[in-house]
């Protein structure tokens, strides 16, 4: 069972920090594209076109806000997982599966370095 407790070396940790603290600072840059689209109202002069065309024109920008929307949440959701795998880092904890208490392996880490599970225990969940 000792080996189902392994812990990352040091420098694997380092390797991970480096490309996590990458991803947040992206993911970040994209957070805030969104945010200024969503929170963007400017006016494009339909006042002297057809009540129809305005009225398609205005229905499509409230879809595209509240698309927008949702893609803020997911953003701000992603950044947070992040910001957590950087206190796991810290802790000495990450990629360790909360679920099997087994090392998560490195491929799955560097493609999704916010994991929590391995993929066993994502198979097990479904």
């Amino acid at each position: 069972m000792a080996e189902d407790r392994q812990k990352y070396s040091d420098a694997d940790l380092k390797e991970f920090k480096v490309i996590i603290q990458g991803k947040i600072a992206k993911a970040e840059r994209d957070l805030m594209l969104i945010r200024e689209s969503f929170i963007n109202n400017q006016n494009n002069g339909t006042d002297d076109t057809s009540p129809t065309f305005k009225a398609f024109e205005e229905g499509a920008e409230t879809l595209s806000k509240e698309q927008n929307s949702i893609l803020a949440g997911r953003q701000e959701k992603f950044v947070r997982d992040l910001k957590n795998a950087l206190i796991r880092i810290e802790n000495k904890t990450y990629g360790i599966c909360r679920v099997t208490g087994k090392l998560i392996p490195k491929e799955r880490l560097f493609a999704v370095p916010h994991a929590t599970l391995s993929i066993e225990a994502k198979n097990m969940q479904r």
